[in-house]
């Protein structure tokens, strides 16, 4: 029994509902170390914080994992979108005090809830302006900058008493594949890789962060096999080279970079033995089996010599590491949610404002939404929220949507235009939607809450982010009105 409580505690699965399944009590009974929470548990904040009370009721040294990025993936949030920027935008502003700040508002949440670990910040360089799953989620394509923000993001969450999680080492930003889909390639030398990818991780470890999440990536400068799955980088660059002794999470097991050539099973037994300290699974089956199936593999790998027993037991001793740091930071936990409210998200989202020409609403509008869901990482039940942000400021505006395929409206001339757009540079359909936009209302103002590209239309805003904070600061600013000290309703 005690090497199938030692496998089960290296494991953070996922499940479905807004209450622990039957089969997750059972786990947490037979020693399951991690759970890892989705928009698909979380209804509020107050059944969130009921949620993990029932979780730790089962075992109170267990590890609850959450996505919570700010920006475009948020999982607490993810009904109304999140109430702070994400990276790209605090990157466009480079205030690093900022950063920290937003940082710690996001652990407060988490904190007040009883989540341990986020996997956050985004600590990738995003170097290739094509990347469909980094963009905006990244601080920006300089490394100094990267990292400089990333360190700051890790102070603040943890100065909350929340762990912090960079991600997605040794850097997913120089590709052009998304890894939930397929395996990404990342093309650099290793002396590139050491400017560039890697100096927001040594940044991280260097503010203490308590985990990192490794990539399902393939870099032949490194290894021939994927990150997650490679000895050269789990243990010969991040513990050897760069000296990190935390907790190293590996992404999502079933995601199709690694899901598609090697069964779960085995993907889980070699991350762990060539330094992965805790697997991820976001996706179990209806009754719990596949995770056993897991806690099985490993145990049948360990009796036949392919992963010792001392590095599982390493692996164990790391999830355990991190239990007990986060036991010890209840006193930072009171302090962070003690903090007065304030509105530092749409204060932070108005610094990171790129406008060209006056775009400027003098009643309300009709708001044209070019929606796409911009990558796998991000919740697909999140609103844009330009529109509902205009709507408090300028009542009677009016929204609809287009995805691919739809036909344009009728744009009418009685009322100003708004057309929102993610990401146009990078989408064909996109631009061909706004085109034809422009073309009929020359004068319809632009909003790009992705990475913005050459600007358009008779105003241009880019809000460098999809949050609601951005939202409600793009609305302000084509409303003319100031921020005010109002405090967010709760999420």
């Amino acid at each position: 029994m005690r090497l199938e409580r030692m496998a089960m505690s290296v494991l953070q699965p996922g499940f479905d509902g807004t209450a622990p399944p039957d089969w997750l009590r059972r786990a947490l009974g037979d020693g399951l170390g991690g759970v890892v929470l989705f928009a698909r548990n979380l209804s509020d904040q107050v059944r969130t914080a009921d949620l993990v009370a029932d979780i730790r009721a089962e075992s109170p040294d267990v590890v609850v994992a959450v996505d919570e990025e700010g920006g475009s993936v948020t999982r607490l949030e993810a009904r109304t979108g999140s109430s702070w920027p994400g990276n790209r935008a605090l990157g466009v502003a480079d205030d690093v005090h900022v950063t920290e700040l937003v940082a710690r508002r996001i652990g407060r949440l988490l904190g007040t809830t009883g989540i341990s670990l986020d996997y956050a910040p985004v600590a990738d360089v995003n170097a290739n302006p094509d990347n469909p799953v980094i963009g905006v989620r990244s601080f920006g394509a300089d490394p100094g900058l990267v990292a400089r923000h990333t360190a700051a993001w890790v102070g603040g969450l943890q100065g909350s008493g929340v762990a912090a999680c960079a991600k997605h080492f040794p850097g997913h930003g120089d590709t052009i594949a998304d890894s939930h889909v397929e395996l990404p390639t990342v093309h650099a030398s290793p002396e590139t890789l050491a400017e560039r990818d890697l100096r927001p991780f040594r940044a991280a470890i260097d503010a203490g962060v308590r985990a990192i999440m490794v990539g399902h990536l393939l870099v032949p400068a490194l290894d021939a096999v994927p990150a997650t799955l490679s000895h050269a980088v789990m243990t010969g660059l991040l513990r050897d080279t760069l000296g990190f002794r935390g907790l190293a999470v590996t992404d999502a097991i079933e995601m199709r970079a690694v899901a598609a050539h090697w069964p779960p099973e085995e993907i889980a037994v070699r991350a762990l033995s060539v330094g992965a300290d805790a697997v991820c699974a976001g996706i179990s089956s209806s009754d719990g089996s596949s995770v056993y199936a897991l806690r099985d593999a490993i145990v049948a790998a360990v009796r036949q010599g392919r992963l010792p027993e001392e590095r599982l037991a390493e692996a164990s001793q790391r999830v355990r590491d991190l239990v007990g740091w986060h036991a010890g930071q209840a006193a930072a936990r009171a302090a962070a949610a003690a903090e007065p409210d304030d509105d530092l998200g749409l204060t932070a989202a108005l610094a990171a404002l790129h406008v060209v020409g006056e775009p400027h609403l003098d009643r309300a509008p009709l708001v044209v939404e070019v929606t796409a869901r911009p990558h796998q990482a991000a919740d697909s039940g999140t609103p844009p929220g330009v529109a509902r942000a205009l709507a408090e400021l300028l009542p009677g505006t009016q929204a609809v949507s287009v995805t691919v395929g739809d036909p344009l409206p009728d744009l009418g001339s009685d009322r100003p235009l708004v057309v929102v757009v993610q990401d146009a540079a990078r989408h064909g359909w996109i631009r061909e939607v706004l085109g034809r936009a422009l073309e009929a209302r020359p004068d319809a103002i632009v909003v790009e809450t992705g990475l913005p590209g050459p600007p358009a239309g008779a105003g241009y805003v880019a809000t460098h982010g999809n949050s609601r904070a951005s939202a409600r600061a793009a609305a302000r600013r084509l409303a003319h009105r100031p921020p005010t000290p109002e405090k967010e309703s709760p999420p």
